[in-house]
């Protein structure tokens, strides 16, 4: 009830201070107190839990004191100001205009999006924009009074905020860590918390390389307006080496491309310019298309290892248009490759490729079931002019192919009476080839390939107590094809991978060069298990059996001979979010002919994903040794502000670690520190050990960068 006669008095008392001027109700002030007082006809005083609203800003205090003929307030504390949803200011005593955008506060702190704060003996506001402080102390840490040292402060005789530009001026600024000074610059500008972009340095990192030597990176961001930036980051090393890393970004109406490269010289290649550019591009087109770019080049194979980029030791440089409908898919492409691998000529390889397919789904009405077209063109062309195979690799040095294929697929199932599911699929295939600078295959071939068969699966489903849903599906399925051997050279199908996957497929193959052929017979059982609990567990076995061995397939793929190897593959996903896949290849033996184990774990105090991968010998796919090798990517939250992380790759068969790595971060409510320590040996791109340290150290609650960590805990 005092507040709604307070309300009323207001109305009085703004009648007889703002004459008879008409105001807008948008620029009309309200205020609130527990006592108005009307010092004859010019000065307003209220009194006790005051509080003023004017155009988005909010002020308490405990006295309010209104002089018409000065257009002044004086206010008397604790007074809280705040401007919008991002500027607070928080003061003991201060003099404001009427519409408080100009005037001078003390002993205040001004607290920019409830992350920066700056403590200041006087505070100035000036036309409602500037902001200027005077013996500044401006930090995002928690004091605690036992402890009042901030982690970090940056202390200035002053600072000037612009609120239309977002940015922070300070002069005479002192970096301190823990209290200590470690820094002095003379005049310094940084984004204020509410900035997502403007340009300035970034936050330095350091690195140091067993092969390069200790090094400095400062990047500058450039803002080349609000759809493309420009950032450029020097680096030096203490070995001499001399490097500029740029990366390049821009937002269209319909897509976006980003490049990065970099430009250096170092003692490593003495002489030499190294350098590197990867580019990406994605559009939309019209009619549903997308448009893919990808650029990839470096100037040596062990350039992006010596500088810590991705390492990659083949390049792909591409353009791709592509568009995917419920029951159609339509893509082109055009790529070049660059190997960096060690003893692969890049002449002998495929350098251009392109590619395209239609593919269409669809019902085939009153005959029943679902059919299916592709169509498809391919070509690849290599520089050598050898008709020869003059390194080794069972393919002609300079090899050139150009195909078109079409393929017609069809399935129709039935439901008999007993549960039983039987099903009759096939599929045509036609392709012609013309194959050029190959003293084997060369000239115009043509292929007619086609597989009918028909597969039987009976389901049983059992439902248990508390909602447990178990199944069991044993499958039968018998595939003819012609027989005989192929006439083709086999490029894009060399690697094949047998898994649950292609277990009832008419065709193992992965590409188009190679069809599967020969009578045989797919066997296979699934079983799952649901849990309402929130687990699930699946199991697949399988095997094929043949009327021949057609000896289309590798020893590694598990599928050569009469018999191929047992297929074992089970997965478990737990409601703890762990998931572990396991597959296995196993001959007769039972000795492995293939492994590979995956286990994937993440909750909010540790996560862990690894892989076991093992495969016998094979020339076949260019491994002439076993592979048996352990991946591990792991990280522990070891408090509230501390995560670790380890990373390791490990061979069995050398018997040493290919690379291994160590980190450590610490990250609060404002600042962010991360330390990482990395071993990487041998590797198919470079044949120098590397060692590699790295240091990055961010200030958070300037611009709208990293988000703040956990809050510091006082201890009393």
């Amino acid at each position: 009830m005092l507040r709604r006669i307070c309300g009323l008095l207001l109305a009085l008392s703004a009648g007889i201070l703002l004459s008879a001027t008409d105001v807008p109700a948008q620029d009309r002030a309200t205020l609130v107190a527990d006592s108005i007082t009307l010092n004859g006809t010019t000065v307003l005083v209220a009194a006790g839990h005051v509080e003023i609203f004017y155009r988005g800003q909010r002020l308490t205090a405990s006295k309010v004191s209104y002089d018409k003929a000065t257009d002044r307030l004086e206010i008397s504390g604790p007074i809280v100001l705040t401007d919008g949803a991002d500027i607070t200011i928080l003061a003991d005593q201060a003099a404001l205009k009427s519409d408080l955008s100009q005037g001078v506060l003390l002993s205040a702190r001004f607290v920019l999006a409830q992350q920066l704060q700056l403590s200041a003996a006087e505070l100035i506001r000036v036309d409602g924009r500037y902001t200027a402080l005077n013996r500044v102390i401006a930090s995002s840490c928690k004091i605690c009074a036992g402890d009042p040292t901030p982690l970090w402060e940056i202390r200035a005789q002053r600072v000037v905020h612009d609120q239309t530009t977002q940015q922070l001026y300070f002069d005479h600024a002192q970096l301190r860590l823990a209290g200590i000074p470690v820094l002095y610059i003379p005049r310094l500008r940084l984004p204020d918390p509410t900035l997502n972009r403007a340009s300035g340095f970034l936050n330095p990192a350091l690195r140091s390389s067993s092969n390069l030597g200790f090094g400095l990176k400062v990047p500058y961001f450039i803002t080349l307006g609000p759809h493309k930036d420009l950032r450029i980051t020097p680096y030096l090393t203490t070995k001499g080496a001399r490097s500029v890393e740029l990366r390049y970004r821009q937002a269209f109406a319909t897509g976006d491309i980003e490049a990065t490269g970099s430009i250096a010289r170092d003692k490593t290649r003495p002489g030499e310019t190294r350098g590197y550019l990867f580019a990406t591009g994605a559009f939309t087109l019209p009619q549903g298309f997308g448009l893919r770019l990808q650029a990839e080049t470096v100037s040596d194979p062990a350039y992006l290892l010596d500088y810590g980029y991705p390492n990659k030791d083949r390049l792909d440089s591409r353009i791709e248009v592509s568009r995917t409908r419920r029951n159609e898919h339509i893509a082109a492409r055009l790529i070049g490759f660059q190997s960096i691998r060690e003893g692969e000529v890049n002449a002998a390889l495929p350098s251009v490729i392109g590619d395209l397919t239609y593919h269409r789904r669809f019902s085939l009405g009153s005959f029943g079931g679902e059919g299916g077209l592709r169509f498809q063109t391919h070509g690849h062309l290599r520089t050598s002019g050898s008709g020869f195979d003059g390194n080794g690799d069972g393919i002609a040095d300079g090899r050139d192919v150009a195909r078109a294929s079409i393929r017609l697929n069809w399935r129709r199932d039935w439901v008999l009476g007993n549960g039983m599911v039987a099903a009759v699929l096939g599929e045509a295939t036609a392709d012609i080839y013309s194959i050029g600078q190959d003293a084997i295959y060369g000239g115009t071939i043509t292929r007619q390939h086609g597989a009918l068969a028909v597969e039987l699966r009976w389901p049983w489903i059992r439902s248990g107590r508390a909602g447990v849903a178990q199944v069991i599906e044993p499958v039968a399925q018998l595939v003819w094809a012609p027989s005989g051997t192929e006439t083709l050279p086999n490029e894009d199908s060399a690697l094949v991978e047998f898994d649950e996957g292609n277990l009832f497929s008419l065709n193992r193959f992965p590409g188009s060069d190679a069809k599967e052929r020969g009578l045989r017979a797919n066997l296979g059982l699934s079983y799952l298990r649901h849990d309402p609990a929130g687990w699930t567990l699946g199991i697949v076995a399988g095997r094929v059996f043949r009327a021949d061995d057609t000896a289309q397939f590798s020893v590694a793929s598990g599928l050569d001979g009469v018999k191929s190897d047992w297929l074992v593959g089970w997965q478990l996903d737990l409601a703890s979010g762990l998931q572990l896949t396991n597959r296995l290849l196993l001959d007769d033996g039972f000795d492995l002919t293939k492994a590979e184990v995956r286990l994937d774990v993440q909750n909010e105090r540790y996560g862990l994903s690894g892989s076991y991968v093992h495969a016998v010998a094979d020339l076949t796919e260019n491994r002439p040794d076993p592979t048996s090798e352990l991946v591990l990517d792991g990280n522990v939250k070891l408090s509230p502000s501390w995560t670790s992380r380890i990373t390791s790759r490990y061979d069995f068969e050398a018997r040493r670690a290919a690379q291994a790595g160590l980190g450590f971060a610490f990250r609060n409510e404002c600042l962010l520190v991360d330390v990482s320590l990395s071993r990487r040996f041998t590797s198919s791109t470079s044949v120098k050990p590397t060692t590699e340290f790295g240091l990055s150290l961010e200030l958070l609650g300037f611009g709208g960068g990293t988000g703040a960590g956990p809050a510091r805990q006082c201890r009393s």
